[in-house]
């Protein structure tokens, strides 16, 4: 017994994949592009350990920008007659803290926050509308005539509507970082204000810890021991982070991350 079976595709269907296939060809040739640099620099260094940023000039860095903010009008400088102490020192013969660019001070990191916010929001709303035509001088019964179907009169508009919408939030932020770090005074401001710039980089087996700090202090803030708490700089940057494995791991796949954006649902 032999059975012959004969299957007849639709041209339509053949010519809708062909006219498919180039998209999905560029689409996954743009994600090969997006992700290929990233990736081959990791695959370059599979087994290496991370590598640790050289020492440079703040200034002579491509994203360094001069700080500029408001300034007072300026001071005086008060001299003293036939004394051998200046004003503002903190030794008999020289100041040894910070004052000129490229002077190191050390920053003190002592950071201790929590918070908590609970919200809670709830909405709920209802809307009903009906309207009746029972007598309409004797015309009511003639709608029919008018409108594209029979009708009830009495039964002309009913309308209902509701709105129900919830949402919580919470938030639990507890921050604790306690460490110091040594700063370059990168900038002199007119008002006596010097800029800060400090960066720090320590490598543990396959990670690599950096901090780093930023901001604008007063010279009265510099302790005798040419050091700074975090709390007394101004437009204080503080970042603390890392990079290796184990960082890798805690952030999420770059296919989630960019599903995560463009995905409008």
């Amino acid at each position: 017994m032999n059975a012959t079976m004969n299957v007849t595709r639709a041209p339509g269907a053949a010519k809708s994949r062909a006219a498919h296939a180039p998209r999905v060809i560029a689409l996954v040739g743009l994600a090969v592009a997006l992700t290929g640099c990233n990736a081959l620099s990791r695959l370059a260094s599979v087994g290496a350990e991370p590598p640790l940023t050289q020492i440079e000039n703040p200034v002579a860095r491509p994203d360094y920008r001069p700080v500029s903010m408001p300034m007072p009008a300026p001071r005086p400088i008060e001299r003293n007659a036939n004394s051998l102490w200046r004003t503002g020192a903190r030794a008999f013969f020289k100041d040894q803290r910070a004052g000129e660019v490229g002077d190191i001070l050390t920053v003190v990191v002592d950071l201790d926050d929590q918070a908590q916010i609970n919200n809670a929001t709830t909405r709920a709303r209802t809307a009903t509308e009906d309207a009746s035509l029972n007598a309409l001088l004797g015309y009511e019964t003639s709608l029919g005539a008018v409108l594209p179907e029979a009708i009830n009169p009495g039964n002309l508009l009913d309308a209902d509507s509701a709105t129900n919408s919830s949402g919580t939030g919470t938030i639990t932020r507890d921050e604790d970082i306690e460490l110091r770090i040594a700063a370059v005074v990168t900038q002199l401001l007119p008002n006596g204000n010097m800029a800060i710039f400090g960066r720090q980089e320590i490598r543990v087996n396959f990670e690599a810890r950096q901090l780093q700090v930023a901001g604008v202090i007063r010279p009265e803030d510099v302790t005798s021991t040419n050091t700074i708490s975090y709390d007394q700089i101004a437009e204080a940057r503080v970042s603390y982070g890392g990079r290796g494995q184990i960082s890798d791991l805690q952030q999420p796949r770059y296919g989630q991350q960019v599903l995560d954006i463009i995905f409008p649902f």
